[in-house]
């Protein structure tokens, strides 16, 4: 029992580790599972010791709750960055998507231009004669 090690020492106490050591009265006792903190009636937090002697429990739980809390904070921080980079790079795709789209409209709309001007240059080397007509096969010999 955890009573058999009062009144020595704290290392003592704690190879069991259902102890609680209270340097109020150096006193052992059992570890009230029931509550998760000791009541200040059993033992105060500043002076009692569960696990190691060296950190008292209100440190130890001051401890714990700064490295939860960092815990937590670091995954929330994860999970917003990853979801503002999948919407990032689902934004840049869409981006990348209509410019392609653009880039395809001015292509197609430079061919029509060029298809016209065409046109309208063979019309005019037809109203000069200069473009043979495929209905005419024959031409005028044009000595120089």
């Amino acid at each position: 029992a955890c009573s058999d090690f009062s009144q020595k020492s704290c290392e003592e106490c704690l190879k069991n580790v259902t102890c609680l050591w209270c340097y109020t009265n150096n006193t052992c006792i059992d570890y009230p599972v029931r509550s998760i903190l000791p009541s200040s009636s059993l033992c105060s937090l500043s002076n009692a010791r569960w696990g190691v002697c060296w950190i008292n429990f209100e440190a130890l739980i001051i401890a714990i709750a700064v490295v939860a809390g960092l815990i937590l904070v670091s995954i929330t921080v994860c999970c917003c960055y990853c979801c503002y980079c999948r919407k990032r790079s689902r934004r840049l795709d869409e981006d990348e998507e209509q410019l392609a789209r653009k880039r395809e409209e001015r292509r197609l709309q430079s061919l029509q231009r060029k298809h016209e001007r065409k046109l309208k240059h063979d019309e005019i080397r037809k109203k000069y004669g200069l473009l043979q007509d495929s209905d005419n096969p024959y031409s005028r010999f044009e000595n120089e």
